[in-house]
């Protein structure tokens, strides 16, 4: 099986399409308020994430970016306001309850096991999907995998283009490969959305740019939608439809990636009053 191309190239931002899909958001906050210590992290946030959609969340360094994508994954509790998967109230509800309604997600730094082959971390992730209780058997060569278990696995390796280190150990990939069976795990438990956190870390931009193509080819296939979590501002803006934008925990700016990147208030929480009126 080939690798589906993308639609577009790394350069080109597809733009924002005017039709609405049916049924709910697949994810929607509202007012969400999280504080530590007394200090809000997060003040009155409301987003909306539609099914199949390419969406950033965008702020410099202390925005609340972070607290904002842990309160959406549960794992934070809000203090106030609502966060709703696929029309189900989730506010409260544990991490691993989110999860099993759709929601995958990757890592900043990322978090794979070693000496444990890239294949085999597909099948963790796809015996967890499953509910199967004998995860590591098939690490330690006591259990042996389904062909439809196999299959699964393999579908996905040839989607990310990963098939050829299938049975290399995950401590020999280059971090962009990493990064990329990070993201395959994720896509195992059949997401309805992957909510990625820095995916570019650490990458150079040739790197970043593969990235890029690759989640595009990938998403328009399989139809799910993305929040991305990103400070590469030249990632978000070729990647995502729609983009938010934080500072000091509440939003200031929101709408087409291109409108938000462009406005006077982004500019300044990025880039400081003084290179906004220059």
């Amino acid at each position: 099986m080939s690798r589906p191309q993308p639609d577009h190239g790394p350069h080109q931002n597809p733009g924002v399409p005017t039709d609405r899909p049916p049924g709910p958001p697949v994810i929607e906050a509202r007012g969400v308020t999280k504080a530590f210590d007394g200090v809000t992290a997060v003040h009155g946030v409301s987003l909306t994430i539609d099914p199949g959609r390419r969406v950033g969340l965008i702020g410099p360094n202390g925005a609340g970016k972070t607290t904002l994508f842990n309160c959406l994954l549960g794992v934070v509790s809000v203090d106030s306001g609502t966060v709703e998967v696929d029309g189900h109230d989730v506010t409260g509800r544990p991490v691993h309850q989110i999860a099993r309604l759709g929601v995958g997600r990757t890592f900043q730094r990322i978090e794979l096991f070693a000496e444990a082959t890239v294949r085999e971390h597909l099948l963790i992730a796809e015996r967890t999907r499953r509910g199967g209780g004998s995860l590591w058997k098939d690490l330690i060569g006591r259990g042996r995998p389904r062909l439809d278990e196999i299959e699964a696995c393999d579908r996905v390796l040839e989607l990310l283009g990963l098939d050829d280190v299938a049975d290399q150990a995950s401590e020999r990939l280059s971090l962009g490969r990493g990064r990329l069976l990070e993201i395959g795990r994720a896509l195992m438990t059949r997401p309805k959305i992957l909510l990625l956190d820095e995916p570019s870390s650490g990458l150079d931009s040739a790197e970043t740019e593969r990235l890029a193509e690759t989640l595009l080819a990938v998403q328009s296939t399989e139809g799910f939608a993305v929040l991305l979590v990103e400070h590469d501002v030249a990632f978000v803006e070729n990647f995502t439809e729609r983009c938010y934008a934080m500072d000091t925990g509440a939003l200031i700016g929101e709408g087409p990636t291109a409108e938000v990147l462009a406005s006077d208030a982004v500019r300044e929480a990025y880039l400081g009053s003084a290179a906004v009126t220059r």
